[in-house]
């Protein structure tokens, strides 16, 4: 004769054959009680188990001679004080504070971080300004080292070196060209830059 077992509720329905027992999982186990498979060589432990992150540690740590806090050793609080001990975040963390109890520290080695200054330019567009700069020094360094090698054979065929597509918005005088004509498009050009491009024979083609 078998004695009496209790017997849950939905396991009694699976046993009549009512219930499925994938959906009677929820009703036997708890959310947090739930049985999860542990790790295997298949890949890491279930994401449904609460503790999967925990259970298992580095399993290759460095020896101890390796740490740092063995210089502390033998020294009674290793380095953290006998009164207030070593506590989390005293000073706050981050930047807190430094309006307050860091405001030496800003003021003398972070001056001007607090603070606006200027005037408000509602709907400012920087990108309508937006410039990048080449000088006549490096203009040539834009084509190709052969374009450079028939360009100095004075042929009849002028070079043209297109700035715009190269990425620069505006060409200035600084340095000197090699005494061949050339043809520099670009968006903007300086005056003495123009002059300087004139001076060798070249041109100056403005491009929107």
């Amino acid at each position: 004769m078998v004695s009496h077992v209790d017997i849950h509720p939905s396991q009694d329905l699976i046993i009549q054959g009512y219930l499925d027992p994938s959906i009677a999982l929820s009703a036997l186990y708890p959310p947090y009680h739930r049985p999860y498979r542990t790790a295997t060589a298949s890949g890491p432990p279930s994401s449904t188990c609460p503790l999967s992150m925990n259970r298992y540690p580095d399993p290759h740590p460095p020896p101890t001679r390796l740490h740092h806090n063995r210089k502390k050793r033998g020294h009674v609080s290793a380095g953290h004080g006998r009164v207030g001990k070593h506590r989390k975040h005293p000073g706050g963390r981050g930047l807190a504070g430094g309006q307050h109890h860091h405001r030496i520290n800003m003021d003398k080695y972070h001056p001007g971080y607090f603070g606006k200054v200027g005037m408000r330019h509602f709907h400012l567009t920087r990108q309508s300004k937006h410039r990048p700069i080449v000088n006549l020094d490096t203009l040539w360094t834009l084509v190709s080292e052969q374009t450079r090698k028939n360009a100095a054979k004075k042929t009849q065929v002028v070079p043209v070196i297109d700035t715009l597509r190269a990425g620069y918005g505006k060409v200035l005088a600084k340095g000197r060209l090699p005494q061949q004509p050339v043809i520099v498009k670009a968006r903007f050009v300086s005056r003495a830059a123009e002059q300087k491009i004139k001076a060798v024979g070249g041109a100056v083609q403005l491009v929107a």
